[in-house]
């Protein structure tokens, strides 16, 4: 698809036909397919918007939740279609890619928590008409853009030792266990430099669904057809989330519901928001075991395939097995710039801080030792254990995870901001 992507793009034809002509039969134009979208240098195919869709809409089927108007699901997922296009087209310019492995991995992992083995997953999914492919691509493409949001969000984040003081000083940071939230929202967006008429308009829509909501309406089904968020198409689903890693107003909000209950609209400098509260459970215990921990990482670019990136970290693995200093090496030769400048650091980290893969390799090797080249989503990684203990919620823990719950903050509010900038700045042109 890709390369016949990329030969339309060279020409970028506002209608695909193929014209039958024969001498003694009038011509006669055949549509095979169309443009509906123009997007910087990429296209999107009328048939990418119907795949699609018929994907958002056997997923909504299979959740229960009633669909909305066949204009309002078009709309919504030709927006995701193109946010997403953006994204994949940033990630081409950063040199970020998923390779096979990475891939069959991830599938693995679906079809585990399905109770199938990978075999069973793709029969399952031809059996119900999809084509396994164009699924694996698919999957391929959401590990795609969870890898080119954290490359490009991350960067944009700083937090300094001031903010963690304050947060320690804070009610969250008072409160070390803070309860876990099952969370979904709906958002009504307000555009930048939004006229009074506009406000207005995007309050007195917001009221509305609160009405709607208190009359009973579905909450999924609601933000499906009416959010402007990005998880609209999920439901408004926005997973389990800790307080502390919450923005403030929708970490208020959430303190003030019991499970089952939804907020009235609250104006936030992104729109009207209604936060639902699906549920609620408490903390986790004091002791932690932790892993002091280094890497050197090492991304396929577009001067260094993938097979030349697994060369090079044999070759540093190699050197390392020779005695080469680790922090040297990871000041050289990382692709993270920032732990590679304090040579490969990654301080103490704890479960659920890492990939999987990251995490595996880390458990697996003893205390002093050096791992193998392993591959996550992220690269080509080389691990050195440096220490483990059992930590108490300490001066050190507190801060460290004061950090960790800043930054999360941070991205899930600077993601939202990226994502509108870059849609802003992206030529779109819809032939709808």
């Amino acid at each position: 698809m890709k390369s016949f992507k990329q030969s339309l793009r060279r020409c970028v034809l506002p209608l695909l036909t193929a014209t039958l002509l024969s001498a003694s039969v009038q011509a006669e134009v055949v549509t095979l397919d169309r443009i509906v979208a123009i997007v910087n240098d990429d296209i999107i195919m009328q048939s990418e918007l119907e795949s699609r869709t018929e994907v958002i809409r056997a997923q909504l089927s299979a959740n229960q939740t009633r669909l909305p108007s066949e204009e309002i699901l078009n709309r919504q997922v030709l927006d995701r279609l193109i946010i997403d296009s953006i994204q994949l087209q940033i990630a081409e310019q950063q040199g970020l890619k998923i390779s096979d492995t990475q891939l069959n991995e991830t599938l693995e992992q679906v079809a585990s928590r399905n109770g199938m083995t990978l075999a069973q997953f793709r029969e399952a999914l031809i059996a119900e008409g999809q084509d396994y492919n164009s699924a694996r691509e698919q999957i391929r493409d959401e590990l795609l853009l969870t890898q080119v949001q954290q490359s490009s969000v991350n960067r944009r984040i700083r937090v300094s030792e001031q903010e963690v003081q304050n947060f320690l000083a804070s009610e969250q940071g008072k409160n070390a266990i803070s309860p876990d939230y099952l969370l979904s929202n709906i958002l009504i967006a307000i555009p930048d430099q939004a006229t009074p008429k506009m406000l207005a308009s995007a309050e007195r829509k917001a009221l509305d669904i609160f009405q709607q909501l208190r009359d009973g309406a579905d909450f999924a089904e609601t933000a499906v057809a009416n959010s402007n968020a990005q998880n609209a198409l999920n439901g408004g689903d926005l997973g389990w989330r800790k307080a502390s890693e919450l923005p403030e107003v929708i970490a208020t909000i959430a303190s003030t519901l019991a499970p089952g209950e939804f907020s009235k609209p609250v104006k936030t400098s992104s729109g009207y928001i209604i936060v639902q509260l699906r549920d609620k459970r408490g903390g986790q215990s004091a002791l932690v075991e932790q892993t002091l921990v280094s890497h050197i990482l090492l991304k396929p670019t577009e001067i260094r395939n993938e097979a030349q990136t697994r060369s090079r970290i044999e070759e540093l693995s190699t050197r390392l097995r020779n005695g080469e200093s680790f922090e040297q090496l990871a000041r050289q030769y990382s692709d993270d710039t920032v732990s590679g400048s304090l040579g490969g650091d990654l301080s103490w980290t704890q479960e659920g801080q890492m990939v999987p893969e990251f995490e595996q390799v880390m458990k697996n090797t003893p205390n002093g030792q050096v791992s193998a080249p392993f591959e996550s989503r992220f690269g080509w990684h080389i691990l050195w254990v440096r220490d483990r203990r059992t930590q108490d919620m300490g001066d050190e823990m507190r801060e460290s995870r004061a950090r960790f719950s800043i930054r999360q903050r941070k991205f899930n509010e600077e993601l939202t901001t990226w994502l509108r900038e870059i849609r802003a700045q992206a030529y779109v042109e819809l032939k709808l």
